[in-house]
């Protein structure tokens, strides 16, 4: 790594669940620039790079398909914490906004 390279930043990511889903047992997938990995349910902090913005998705698999996927292009200047709100159905879409409880 060069010594010119801007620090990377951290963000936090609150995944959320209704209390009240029609499918059980299913955890989120986050996909950041492309490349997927699991997680968990609850809060949650990754890094990311802090020159450009960055492309953040999820989407929940119940072994037949993909469900609730959203996605969001958090941009530099934007505040770093979003959240995910996952669809009470598991045909539909979910959602990712920024946090307006931070700051």
């Amino acid at each position: 790594m060069s010594d010119d390279a801007p620090a990377p930043r951290r963000i936090e990511l609150t995944l959320v669940k209704p209390w009240f889903a029609l499918y059980s047992g299913i955890k989120p997938t986050l996909v950041i620039a492309g490349r997927g990995q699991p997680t968990q349910w609850g809060l949650g902090t990754w890094q990311i790079p802090s020159d450009h913005t960055v492309t953040i998705g999820v989407f929940l698999f119940n072994r037949l398909w993909r469900f609730g996927h959203a996605e969001f292009a958090l941009e530099p200047d934007h505040a770093p914490a979003l959240v995910y709100g996952a669809p009470l159905l598991p045909f539909r879409r979910g959602r990712i906004r920024l946090d307006s409880d931070s700051h």
